[in-house]
């Protein structure tokens, strides 16, 4: 039970933090140095929650 809410937490926690690297990046287009961050945030997230939905499909809740 409590792996299944860490799982959905984290996957919650890194669907936002994928989504608001997109917002920032798409905002800061201009700024070059803004976009590499954010571009490096996005694909973090987006890294995290790739590989916590194949830890839920795998393994399951």
């Amino acid at each position: 039970m409590n792996s299944a809410i860490v799982s959905i937490l984290g996957l919650l926690i890194s669907l936002t933090v994928a989504g608001t690297g997109v917002y920032y990046w798409q905002k800061e287009k201009h700024d070059m140095e803004s976009v590499k961050i954010y571009r490096t945030v996005t694909v973090i997230g987006a890294i995290i929650a790739v590989a916590l939905v194949i830890k839920i499909g795998v393994l399951g809740l």
